[in-house]
């Protein structure tokens, strides 16, 4: 729903902030004397869940009522979320999808949400799309997807705008722990997420792809955002299990018995693998007695 203006009003979709926190006892954590609390960002909206509503939420303002065009993978979270979001706006979505093979072939159920919600695909070479970037070759993808008029929202999400707006899940978590951890897949919610905590806290990012990269990233992101690196933030990169979209059988196994454990479902391409370096960290001794660590469950389980 957008107003005369043609400004989405995201007020309308009701977002839960701030996201609830959940202490759960788990005897990993409670025999170091460290206490593991959950900032349920999967609860802000059924939708929209965790960092993409934080990330999307000021694009989508910024949009003021022009189709989005954006970029992902063939398991895409943000494609979904992007697609849901002009599906409840009532605004045209278009999603680039790297790997042009996939064309010919039937939509994987993440893809067909998408098209449900009616953003419409267009995919290309591998390639190309590593070079999405370069203002000439995003010009051209824009002119064959028919979106020359678009606002581009960047693969994840991460861009300036994002990054600012994941600074409020700092902000709500301040006084609350010593630690704030999360998964990473660009980066701009880590972030944000450091510049809104407060002294003597810092956050921890545990990468889901492979290759080291985000470190450069992140400092990137922040300096487009706040014009420089802020606040106390590492990356721990032992848990990608292998890369993206990878999910072991000592990985499944793990985030069942959590599952067990404590009711929570849990995705397996970010949740999983940030609780199982939690647990990992917490057996190492690598927060001290008395600590308080925070996880944010940044989404749920994709429901096919």
């Amino acid at each position: 729903m957008t107003s005369p203006d043609n400004v989405p009003d995201l007020a309308t979709l009701r977002p839960r902030l701030p996201s609830p926190v959940q202490e759960v006892t788990d005897e990993r954590f409670t025999r170091r004397g460290v206490r593991l609390l959950l900032k349920r960002d999967d609860l802000i909206h059924p939708d929209l869940i965790g960092n993409k509503w934080r990330k999307l939420a000021p694009n989508l303002a910024a949009a003021a009522g022009r189709p989005i065009l954006t970029f992902g993978g063939a398991y895409s979270n943000h494609l979904r979320a992007t697609a849901a979001a002009g599906r409840l706006l009532g605004l045209p979505t278009v999603g680039v999808v790297r790997g042009q093979e996939l064309a010919d072939r039937p939509l994987n159920p993440s893809l067909a949400r998408c098209v449900a919600d009616g953003m419409r695909l267009h995919f290309v070479d591998r390639a190309t799309y590593r070079c999405k970037g370069e203002p000439e070759v995003l010009a051209s993808l824009m002119h064959a997807a028919g979106a020359e008029g678009a606002y581009v929202v960047p693969e994840g999400g991460s861009n300036a705008l994002a990054v600012r707006g994941c600074r409020a899940l700092g902000e709500e978590l301040r006084g609350h722990a010593d630690v704030v951890a999360l998964a990473c897949g660009t980066g701009g919610t880590l972030a944000g997420l450091a510049a809104g905590l407060g002294p003597g806290q810092r956050a921890l990012g545990v990468p889901v792809l492979k290759g080291g990269f985000l470190t450069d990233d992140i400092r990137g992101l922040q300096e487009r955002a706040f014009g420089g690196r802020r606040e106390d933030w590492s990356l721990d990169e032992r848990f990608h299990f292998g890369g993206y979209g990878r999910v072991t059988p000592e990985l499944d196994a793990f985030a069942a018995d959590f599952e067990g454990r404590h009711g929570l479902p849990v995705e397996r391409l970010y949740v999983a693998k940030l609780l199982y370096g939690l647990v990992a960290l917490a057996e190492e001794g690598a927060f001290g007695a008395g600590a308080t660590v925070v996880a944010v469950i940044t989404g749920a389980p994709f429901a096919g």
